[in-house]
């Protein structure tokens, strides 16, 4: 088993769908940015694995044909929103296998305008399970869009129990415009106030549309290898991945009959304490997190799923401000899918980045002094949840 090291990471700035280049384009050049980062030429990569959740079969090729076309093994990823980090977690098995010592990590998507629908109306949708047990919790709203009810139920649900003030979810989204601001990939990077949350169109139970990822047009990349190649081929700045887990859904998802789970509350607590029991470090040793906020409310569960703050103390800890600069933990530097937008197959991906440049050190106006260690979190309903830990290699 290979040590495994992130050799070179690749971003564009993500858009509004209309905006970007095609899907092919984007994935070239983040391929080629993240080859370039690592200071090797494609001929030296031997698998590809390329993530997009809205395509047509074959677009990883399309895509990976603009940088070259060698030959070798390229897989198509698709996993909800956690393609991005699902491919990232194919690449790093294979590399670790001694399978290959070099891999590269694509993901993007070019997305459609409005909130995420089915295309495949003729046959069963991978979340009717999903949905007859929300729907025998809450009902639904056939007004508002299939998500939001998904994530808002969710947080509704912590509020229920213990009986917190809703709008405690608004204050993260003031928080991720102030962390986008410094970022130059992200989508919305303009402050917002806490009453211009609140104020903003209501779109389902504690959720505001503020309180919302955007759909979102965008790709990153990562190349992955051992680090004996690392070192032979003279990289500069490699990231160690120190642990990895990913995984599905538990008979808790529909059985315990709690919207928390149904969106992925136990697939993270389970993925988190793989990776901590397997690298021995305590997640309060973590200064920062890349966490798959697509909705204010799972950004607030995901806290205590990862074991940052104990169960129940979600509402103190974003109110201690421990969940931001100056506090216990920086989250979503990056303005994480609030802020820098959400392109399914590319957002694990780009969370990926953003760490790499933390512990580079070259974060600039958004770097967390001194992070020696940071945690990735990366969730899809349906469902699969990757969970990664990467380290500064001294």
């Amino acid at each position: 088993m290979s040590d495994v090291v992130i050799a070179g990471v690749g971003m564009i700035p993500f858009t509004k769908p209309g905006r970007s280049e095609s899907y092919d384009v984007m994935g070239a050049t983040v391929a080629r940015r993240a080859l370039a980062d690592a200071g090797i030429g494609y001929e030296l990569i031997q698998q590809a694995y390329v993530g997009y959740v809205y395509g047509d079969s074959t677009a990883g090729q399309a895509a990976m044909y603009g940088v070259g076309m060698t030959g070798i093994p390229i897989v198509n990823v698709n996993n909800n929103c956690s393609t991005g980090s699902s491919a990232l977690y194919m690449a790093r098995q294979a590399v670790e296998s001694g399978m290959v010592d070099c891999a590269i990590a694509v993901g993007f998507e070019q997305m459609q305008p409005g909130a995420l629908i089915d295309h495949w109306t003729d046959r069963p949708s991978p979340l009717d399970r999903f949905a007859r047990v929300r729907d025998e919790i809450q009902g639904t709203d056939p007004a508002a869009p299939t998500a939001a009810q998904y994530f808002g139920g969710g947080g509704q649900a912590y509020v229920d129990e213990y009986d917190m003030d809703p709008s405690v979810f608004a204050r993260i989204s003031v928080k991720a415009r102030s962390h986008a601001r410094n970022n130059p990939y992200a989508v919305f990077r303009d402050p917002i106030s806490l009453d211009e949350v609140l104020e903003s169109p209501h779109i389902w139970g504690p959720l505001t549309r503020l309180q919302c990822c955007p759909p979102t047009c965008g790709a990153a990349a990562a190349v992955v290898m051992s680090a004996e190649f690392a070192a032979r081929h003279g990289v500069s700045k490699p990231v160690a991945i120190r642990a990895q887990a990913m995984t599905t859904d538990y008979g808790s998802t529909f059985e315990d009959r709690d919207m928390r789970k149904v969106v992925g509350y136990d697939m993270t607590k389970e993925a988190a304490r793989q990776v901590f029991e397997s690298s021995g470090i305590d997640p309060r040793d973590v200064p920062v997190v890349e966490l798959h906020d697509c909705f204010t409310t799972n950004e607030f569960l995901t806290y205590e799923a990862l074991g940052l703050t104990p169960e129940g103390t979600g509402e103190k800890f974003i109110l201690d401000g421990d969940n931001t600069y100056g506090g216990r933990v920086v989250t979503n530097p990056s303005g994480g899918l609030l802020s820098k937008g959400h392109p399914l197959g590319a957002t694990g991906l780009a969370q990926c980045a953003e760490l790499v440049w933390q512990l580079r050190g070259d974060a600039d106006a958004r770097q967390v002094e001194g992070a020696t260690l940071a945690l990735q979190h990366n969730l899809g309903l349906g469902g699969a949840c990757v969970v990664t830990l990467y380290e500064k290699v001294a």
